[in-house]
């Protein structure tokens, strides 16, 4: 067996199990932001430090792929452009919102929301690599993370999860967190579908951008409840 069957296969594993490493930071933020409740924090500085928090643990790695996707999106000229735009590492204007609403929705509505509806929320991010890497998916690049990682999930694997996360969403807020999964699946799947037509495919920045949106959507979706 080659060095790169073995990477594949690792990788897809890895995505497969990904809302589990989501529960599991869930279950951080909601215990970080109980921590700073008890110790007196405003609301709101405590949904910016729990953020902080979440991108220190993942080393901002999503957070950069919203930006990379905002801006490679936000461009104009063909997909080479735009994979280059996204490749460069600065932060155009796009990035620049995207990262402003993104993260500044997220601090708003973390401490709105029950700790059952955080772990939901970071679970339904994670699971929306699978979406993204669903059969069929082509990578937008050769090498790279998308190259590893595109097309590695069955739908079998995908509806399971994801109707275990809207089952979940019952629990957390009747009707409310239903809605927020499922709102959550058709933006990452449109997101997917969008970049698919601009870049040719997914990248690892995709995933990242997917995750995030997915987060903010279960959030903003439970805080209205």
């Amino acid at each position: 067996m080659r060095v790169d069957d073995v990477g594949t296969a690792a990788a897809r594993r890895a995505i497969t199990c990904a809302p589990v490493v989501g529960a599991l930071l869930g279950l951080a933020a909601a215990g970080a932001l109980h921590g700073l409740s008890r110790l007196g924090a405003p609301a709101l500085l405590a949904g910016f430090l729990t953020v902080g928090a979440l991108a220190l643990a993942t080393r901002g790695m999503h957070l950069d792929g919203l930006a990379d996707t905002a801006d490679g999106l936000g461009c104009y000229g063909p997909p080479e452009r735009a994979l280059r735009v996204m490749k460069d590492g600065g932060a155009g204007p796009f990035a620049v919102v995207a990262l402003i609403v993104v993260l500044g929705g997220q601090a708003a509505a973390l401490p709105e929301v029950p700790w059952t509806a955080v772990v939901l929320a970071l679970t339904t991010g994670r699971a929306a690599f699978v979406l993204c890497c669903l059969r069929g998916t082509p990578p937008a690049r050769p090498e790279g993370l998308g190259a590893l990682v595109a097309g590695t999930q069955s739908l079998p694997v995908a509806l399971a999860w994801w109707t275990a996360l809207a089952a979940a969403g019952f629990l957390v807020a009747p009707w409310h967190g239903p809605v927020a999964v499922v709102l959550a699946g058709a933006l990452v799947l449109l997101l997917t579908r969008h970049t698919r037509k601009r870049f040719g495919g997914v990248t690892g920045d995709v995933l990242g951008a997917a995750c995030e949106t997915a987060s903010l959507t279960v959030l903003a979706v439970c805080a209205l409840a």
